[in-house]
């Protein structure tokens, strides 16, 4: 969204574009909140037309173009850059004359977050080429060049008309990782025009189809990359004429009325989307590759769902997941017996081996998530194989709705296999994972999510008397959590939730606040001890919390030290991803995290420590940590683009750190304010706000509840009859 601006940042309405008495643009509609939205179509269907309008470079005949709800139609070019708007045309636009250093110089801003020395770090080409003129470079340094030029204008809005056309296939990946960053960063919001239908489904999540000067659709980026036959339907491509299926001989003797559209085994002589630099595919390749295909309706219906009669009837389906070709057994005994409970179940089947199983839900048809689509996953080998098949299957997931509950079985491959795609559901759907590493460390597999894990006991390797025993509890235990939460078992708060952040060293100040709330919200308090901080945010990515009160990001600490309690370079991602308020503060910062004093690394013995329990040693952060932490943090509050508001206590972050006591230490927290100020771009929505308590103190936590009520009203009291 544009500074001081309030609306997406970048809404098109009933557009119409005449070139003479020809109708280019006809009624366009797109919209464009955040991130980066792809738009891909034929040549001559209008892309580059929407992007001179919205840059003002031809005249609009009627609708509107309105960037952060402010319209752009009838400003001219230059008005419409200044606004915040960044434009890279096609064809790139160069001066022959100028060099490189020269181009980039001419538009840089003063104060803003791209400045020539990031393009050179960005492009470490161009810093080489940096005193050749524009007609001395490649097209993919020219390229490099324009985007570098658009970036300097610092905008809130970036219009690219096709990035990648004629570059060679690693400038390409270089491009395409940029603009993935980009959306990533959420500093800047981009549109995207190409042909390249691999670029526009890897760098968006949504992707526009323009047909006839009219966006036709705009659909899942997964789902368009893993269709070919929905891309030949709508933009004529994905399939080359030599490649359309053979037409299978008719049976005479059988009715045409009876005659029904054959599966035809398609080979694909380019696996991959060709480009000029495409080698010839060895004939393995292309055997290997082939796949089965029906008929295209007019019109270009989506992959059929597997689900979609289950959804229709209105019951949850529980999905038993796992390798049909090393588990078939297990896996179908844990089908009946779920299905003998009277509830609707799917066989999800994720071998890489491509034998038929039978499953309702076949391996191409997950495979089909991966980025790069079936073949991204049945490459040949195992390894890259396996782990495609793990990204696919959690991007697959996380498209399914009403899964009533979740469960699988297997050893380490197979739960490593299954679990990211678990822990993608939301909190509260039932997930059972039947494993031989369940009775170890099973951190890495549950993560932050409700995984229930049960140990095997033998291995998951043919059904006998133990896995027999074992295979029954995990089923009926499934079985009876899904029904429990289907008949309404579970209590829910009808108030909104919100999520704090808790230390013991900070527990007077989430009890003041928690209790300043609790009336109006349902407060939940989650301990920030690694595992509770991703849990906090796993729920902000659900959906389940409503607000964030990330007052103790202790975590941070002992990541940057190597603590016990050490959060993920993800910590702050949901809030980044979210785009709601969040409000937060230095929480037990002065503290580090080890177990008792003889695991202390030998690095830090001269330092000052202090005996939480037995088993819990805290170390005083001291000013270099803090530096580096204040910046680490800096630099994730610079990403959200929801309001910001992060307090900086300065008569101390914790209990232990405040006068009188053992970690008082003001040139420590000086530091960590100091880092915090240099990095973080503040603004009317994004702000530091020094405080003269100490986290503790009533007067920091009544601050901190007035500042959450003015983004957070309280929600309107139900009355009897309601």
């Amino acid at each position: 969204m544009a500074e001081g601006g309030t609306g997406p940042a970048l809404e098109v309405r009933d557009l119409n574009v005449y070139y003479g008495r020809s109708h280019a643009l006809q009624g366009v509609d797109l919209r464009l909140d955040r991130g980066v939205l792809s738009v891909v179509g034929r040549n001559g269907m209008g892309k580059t037309t929407l992007c001179k309008a919205i840059m003002g470079l031809v005249p609009v005949a009627s609708g509107d173009i309105s960037f952060g709800g402010r319209s752009l139609v009838g400003k001219s070019p230059a008005e419409i850059a200044r606004m915040g708007i960044g434009y890279v045309p096609q064809g790139r636009r160069l001066w022959k004359s100028l060099t490189v250093d020269e181009h980039l110089k001419l538009v840089a801003a003063r104060g803003g977050a791209w400045t020539v020395e990031r393009i050179y770090s960005t492009f470490p080409r161009l810093a080489e080429r940096k005193d050749n003129g524009g007609a001395q470079l490649s097209g993919g340094e020219q390229q490099m060049l324009a985007i570098g030029r658009a970036l300097l204008l610092n905008p809130r809005l970036l219009v690219m008309d096709e990035p990648t056309e004629g570059l060679a296939p690693v400038i390409v990946s270089q491009v395409e990782e940029m603009l993935v960053r980009l959306g990533q960063e959420g500093e800047i919001e981009v549109l995207v025009i190409e042909q390249n239908i691999g670029v526009a489904c890897a760098v968006a999540e949504n992707v526009g189809i323009m047909v006839n000067g009219r966006i036709g659709r705009t659909m899942d980026s997964a789902l368009l990359a893993a269709d070919r036959d929905l891309q030949q339907a709508m933009l004529g491509v994905g399939r080359h004429a030599h490649d359309d299926p053979p037409r299978a001989p008719r049976d005479e003797a059988r009715p045409a009325a009876e005659s029904r559209p054959a599966p035809s085994r398609v080979y694909m002589s380019n696996p991959k989307p060709p480009t000029r630099w495409s080698r010839p595919v060895p004939v393995r390749v292309i055997e290997g590759n082939a796949r089965t295909v029906t008929e295209v309706k007019p019109g270009g219906a989506a992959r059929p769902d597997p689900l979609a009669a289950q959804r229709a009837r209105g019951s949850g389906v529980v999905l038993v997941c796992g390798t049909l070709d090393t588990k078939g057994a297990e896996l179908r005994f844990l089908r009946d017996l779920i299905k003998a409970q009277g509830l609707g179940v799917q066989l999800v089947d994720i071998s890489t081996s491509g034998k038929p199983s039978g499953a309702e839900v076949p391996p191409h048809a997950v495979a089909g998530f991966h980025p790069r689509g079936v073949s991204g996953v049945f490459t040949g080998d195992r390894g890259s194989a396996v782990a495609a098949m793990t990204l696919a299957f959690e991007r697959w997931m996380t498209h399914q709705h009403n899964v009533a509950g979740v469960i699988g079985a297997g050893g380490s491959g197979g739960t490593a296999l299954v679990a990211p795609a678990f822990r993608a559901l939301a909190v509260g759907v039932p997930k059972m994972i039947v494993s031989t590493v369940a009775s170890g460390n099973t951190g890495q597999y549950v993560g932050a999510s409700d995984i229930t894990m049960m140990p095997s006991v033998a291995d998951v390797q043919g059904l006998n008397s133990i896995t027999r025993a074992v295979l029954a509890n995990a089923a009926h235990g499934l079985a009876g959590m899904v029904r429990g939460r289907q008949q309404g078992a579970r209590t829910q708060s009808d108030k909104p939730a919100v999520g704090l952040t808790m230390f013991g060293v900070t527990t007077p100040c989430v009890q003041m606040v928690t209790r300043a709330l609790e009336p109006d919200f349902d407060c939940l308090v989650f301990h920030a001890t690694g595992t509770g901080g991703r849990a906090m945010e796993k729920l902000v990515d659900s959906g389940m919390l409503s607000a964030v009160l990330d007052l103790t990001t202790t975590e941070i600490c002992d990541m940057i030290a190597g603590g016990v309690f050490a959060a993920d370079e993800d910590r702050f991602g949901a809030s980044i991803r979210a785009g709601l308020p969040y409000i937060g503060a230095c929480g037990a910062l002065d503290m580090v995290n080890f177990n008792a004093p003889e695991t202390v690394p030998a690095k830090y013995r001269d330092r000052l420590f202090y005996e939480h329990n037995p088993q819990i040693t805290l170390m005083r952060t001291n000013a270099q940590e803090n530096a580096e932490m204040g910046r680490w943090i800096g630099e994730r509050l610079n990403r959200m683009t929801g309001p910001v508001r992060f307090f900086l206590p300065e008569r101390g972050v914790s209990a232990l750190d405040a006068p009188g006591q053992p970690f008082w230490d003001p040139e420590a927290d000086a530091a960590l304010f100091a880092a915090l100020e240099n990095t973080v771009r503040q603004s009317t929505a994004r702000q530091l706000i020094r405080v003269p308590h100490n986290i503790n103190d009533p007067e920091f936590a009544d601050l901190v509840v007035q500042t959450f009520r003015g983004f957070h009203s309280a929600p309107r009291r139900r009355s009897a009859g309601e």
